[in-house]
């Protein structure tokens, strides 16, 4: 009994959630997120190619509002779209879209993010958006890193104009 009660005991958290940022942060993080979405969807724009994907829109959250993040850094987004979107389209090809696949996708991109150390909590959606019906695979992996390119470069960009901000912390 003394077992499940330490178990559950751990559910309870042992910190208060953090502080607000200042205002001065968040203006940042909102001229950064607006800025990078803006960018991706005038390229969409102008390519008449479908580049908006849902995991961008976190991909911002990180980059603008999470800098020192190692899920933040370009190591992470670039590699862990690469990674994620090509687990997803070889399980598709290998197996189909079952959804013991689509499950054994999604662990494996984690593994596979963790292995090559490129993990970004917003690619493990690659594989779910890779074996979603409809999705043209073809697509998918030009798709990710167009984004995570564009998305890194707005960061460098927004992020080191503030004389107290670098990014990022690493390349490799």
């Amino acid at each position: 009994m003394k077992r499940v009660g330490a178990f559950f005991g751990k559910m309870k958290g042992t910190e208060q959630a953090p502080t607000r940022p200042h205002l001065r942060e968040i203006l940042w993080s909102w001229v950064g997120g607006s800025a990078g979405i803006g960018a991706i969807s005038v390229i969409s724009l102008l390519s008449k190619l479908p580049l908006l994907m849902a995991p961008f829109g976190a991909t911002c959250v990180l980059i603008f509002a999470a800098t020192d993040s190692h899920l933040a850094q370009p190591r992470s987004v670039l590699g862990g779209y690469l990674v994620s979107a090509l687990v997803g389209v070889i399980g598709l090809a290998l197996f189909g879209n079952a959804p013991w696949v689509v499950a054994l996708s999604v662990g494996t991109a984690i593994a596979v993010m963790q292995l090559t150390r490129t993990l970004h909590a917003p690619a493990g959606a690659m594989p779910l958006l890779a074996l979603a019906p409809g999705t043209d695979t073809a697509m998918l992996l030009p798709t990710a890193l167009t984004g995570a390119l564009t998305l890194v470069g707005i960061g460098l960009l927004v992020n080191n104009l503030r004389s107290d901000r670098a990014y990022p912390r690493y390349w490799v």
